[in-house]
């Protein structure tokens, strides 16, 4: 008779181990197919969820530039416009230099919200186009919020600001993404 050899345990795991790389390996091989394969599927068969997809783009393009824009008004109101026409930048008016120190901020942080703004509306077509046409008044605001800290010319940057204002609402509006005034916090105004 013949003698059996005897398999150790660990011979018998590392078998085990080896078989089982090497289907997982051909498994894989198989189900990869070429790129070239794998392109020409993609591009011939839509996805299924690719209009969902991009509806939700739009869906949060829309709510993000209400969110921003709102933010926007709701500083530019609170902040600008109405300390103005209480008349706290008059030179000699109680608490004016705070009054234009939180007006200054307040530019920024608005300018940089409606900046913020404009780059939401690009996820919905409709939005971006109501809103293109104000890009060159949003960026004439970038060097105002430095004169209402000086209090140079307030009467003209006040009013710059709120026409702003007016007309992204108004896009906005138009394109069905109604903007309301949200005031920001302390905190939200500091850090732009």
């Amino acid at each position: 008779m013949e003698a059996v050899p005897v398999l150790s345990p660990v011979s018998v795991r590392r078998a085990g181990v080896s078989l089982t790389l090497c289907c997982t390996l051909l498994a894989g091989a198989t189900a990869c197919g070429s790129s070239d394969e794998k392109k020409t599927a993609s591009a011939s068969a839509p996805s299924a969820s690719s209009s969902a997809d991009q509806h939700e783009k739009q869906k949060f393009a829309k709510t993000r530039f209400v969110a921003n824009a709102g933010l926007a008004a709701g500083a530019t109101y609170q902040w600008i416009v109405k300390p103005f026409r209480a008349g706290k930048f008059k030179k000699g008016a109680h608490g004016r230099k705070f009054a234009l120190v939180k007006a200054g901020l307040a530019g920024a942080f608005t300018y940089n919200r409606l900046k913020a703004a404009t780059k939401n509306a690009q996820g919905d077509p409709t939005l971006a186009k109501a809103v293109a046409p104000l890009s060159s008044g949003i960026d004439a605001l970038k060097d105002l919020p430095s004169k209402l800290r000086k209090g140079e010319g307030t009467d003209s940057v006040v009013n710059s600001f709120d026409g702003i204002i007016k007309d992204v609402k108004g896009a906005g509006s138009s394109a069905g993404a109604e903007v309301k005034d949200k005031v920001p916090s302390a905190g939200e105004l500091s850090k732009g």
